[in-house]
């Protein structure tokens, strides 16, 4: 006697339609996107020169940002799947083609910026706080930063470094 599986089937299918029409709460989202954030602080070869950032929808978490090594990439989207009650991970994190030129770049803006006595505060710790990404000779700066003074200071040490095509200041002024 062979037992059906359409009773199983039909209680998941329900139960997933359930979960459609039931978004997780307020407070199930900030905890995911709590926990989100952790992971990817926690991700052993992010460098100063990779920027890491997510958007959390309901129980879909997007991943975004500019990384230098693929397995940065790789790792954030299995960290981020084993977050409970993550459904859908959209690892859009885009991975910078290697360039000497690139590479050289980014070591000059690394000693511009945080050569800078002003400035070296930001480098403190394991997170730094000013990202530097370079692509094809276009650099942007990412992070939050104390001062409006302490935004400019570091857009105007980055434009100065020789050889760059452009460079854009993205960084947040934080609020107090």
């Amino acid at each position: 006697m062979r037992k059906s599986l359409a009773p199983c089937l039909v209680l998941l299918s329900a139960s997933l339609a359930l979960n459609a029409q039931h978004p997780p709460s307020e407070r199930a989202v900030q905890r995911i996107q709590k926990e989100v954030r952790h992971e990817l602080l926690m991700l052993p070869y992010v460098t100063i020169f990779d920027n890491l950032a997510f958007r959390v929808e309901g129980n879909k978490v997007t991943l975004l940002g500019q990384v230098t090594n693929p397995a940065v990439k790789d790792d954030a989207g299995k960290a981020v799947k084993s977050i409970e009650g993550v459904e859908q991970v959209d690892n859009q994190i885009e991975v910078l083609p290697p360039s000497p030129m690139d590479q050289r770049l980014r070591i000059a803006l690394f000693h511009a910026i945080y050569g800078y006595a002003p400035l070296e505060k930001y480098g403190m710790g394991a997170n730094p706080s000013i990202r530097i990404i370079v692509k094809g000779g276009h650099a942007t700066l990412e992070g939050v930063v104390d001062s409006q003074a302490d935004k400019d200071a570091a857009g105007l040490r980055a434009n100065g470094v020789s050889g760059l095509f452009s460079v854009t200041n993205n960084l947040q002024v934080a609020k107090r």
